[in-house]
């Protein structure tokens, strides 16, 4: 049976596309509540049986208003607000709006153990970001024990994190020109530590779900994008790379100190299927996080003395302009767009998020795939709905 476009109308302000469905058509809801969907999102499926014609995903049921709130806060009281953009990488969050914020103050001269500190707790929560995607997306499969392993791991990257800011999520802990406070004594000793058992359990995981026989044939023929869609939706990423786009930030336009380091961009390569599947996807996390390992062993050998808050300004008041920044967050491009009217508060800020787009993709790698796959698509996305809805 088929499902056919009719015209679209306006209705009050929203735009509309009505269809003209014929014979056994089904609209499935999946979500707003549904664990499979990683949040708050519906998702509007047309069925014919167990076939997916059709895939409409919904959002704003976590909307909250952080561009409106930040126009309310004073600059570094929007810290907290970026934190609960994407809340399971809240230190990338962090570290593009602050640098958007330098940017805009035309503040360059930062201490050197400052943007060390920056770039290990951003890889940090990298690697912990890279472990619930993981460990959620092989949940959607089935795979229970890899699920239960990520969270192990992530649990320790999370006592760093809560050594280091007191809290296990929202840190409010890169401020603008420094940081909350230096890292606490043996910070690094324990972190090495981490590294040298994690690393194992990295190849342990692929023995046991990455090159599963089973995983790869339910994964690695499902939700292909490929590198013109990719483009052409603007998503950036795991998401990108998985579909063999070698585009990473920390490469392309270094921010930070990031070109000091050496390190390697993971990208699909179809090596069970077609390029850009939900498998390139997952692997290129996999593989995303001994890379960010790399970074780290790299930002402890050379993590210099000093005091980070030495350069911290005492006023924040930008001269009237405007900044973008844009840095690689675990999920793709984030990007704060800053507007100043010479105030101590953002008279614009503007949040990019890539999980939007990302979602946005959904249909069309989604359609002509069974019910069943259109799960673990989704799953593969790795999107958060903080950061979509913002």
């Amino acid at each position: 049976m088929s499902t056919a476009p009719a015209s679209p109308t306006v209705v009050g302000s929203e735009f509309r596309i009505s269809y003209e469905r014929q014979g056994d058509d089904l609209i499935l809801q999946m979500g707003p509540q549904h664990p499979s969907t990683h949040g708050v999102l519906r998702l509007e499926l047309v069925m014919d049986g167990e076939l997916v014609k059709q895939i409409t995903p919904h959002i704003g049921y976590l909307h909250r208003c952080f561009e409106k709130h930040a126009e309310a806060m004073t600059y570094p009281q929007v810290i907290p607000y970026a934190d609960r953009m994407d809340y399971l990488a809240a230190m990338n969050m962090e570290l593009g709006y602050v640098l958007a914020v330098e940017k805009l103050m035309g503040l360059t001269e930062l201490p050197e153990r400052l943007q060390y500190i920056r770039v290990i707790m951003a890889e940090l929560q990298r690697i912990a970001s890279h472990l619930l995607a993981i460990g959620t997306f092989g949940l959607d499969v089935g795979a229970i024990t890899p699920f239960l392993w990520c969270f192990r791991d992530r649990e320790k990257i999370l006592d760093l994190f809560e050594w280091a800011s007191g809290a296990r999520l929202l840190y409010n802990y890169l401020w603008i020109g420094g940081v909350m406070q230096d890292l606490p004594d043996g910070f690094g000793r324990r972190a090495l530590e981490f590294f040298d058992y994690f690393e194992p359990n990295v190849q342990e995981l692929n023995d046991l779900l990455s090159f599963n026989k089973i995983f790869i044939e339910r994964t690695a023929s499902i939700g292909v994008m490929s590198p013109e869609v990719a483009i052409s939706y603007g998503i950036g990423g795991p998401n990108l790379r998985g579909s063999g786009v070698k585009w990473d930030l920390r490469k392309e336009e270094p921010y930070g100190i990031y070109d000091r380091f050496d390190f390697d961009i993971p990208v699909g390569t179809g090596e069970f299927g077609p390029i850009g599947s939900a498998w390139d996807r997952y692997i290129v996390r996999v593989r995303e996080m001994l890379e960010s390992i790399k970074i780290l062993r790299q930002a402890f050998d050379q993590l210099p003395s000093g005091d980070p808050n030495s350069a911290t300004p005492r006023r924040i008041r930008p001269a009237a302009g405007d900044a973008y920044m844009r840095t690689e967050s675990p999920r793709g491009e984030i990007g704060f767009y800053l507007v100043s009217d010479g105030s101590d508060k953002p008279f614009r800020c503007k949040g990019r998020s890539p999980c939007f787009t990302a979602i946005s993709a959904i249909d069309a790698i989604g359609r002509n795939s069974l019910v069943a796959d259109a799960v673990a698509t989704v799953g593969s996305l790795d999107i958060v709905l903080g950061e979509i809805d913002r």
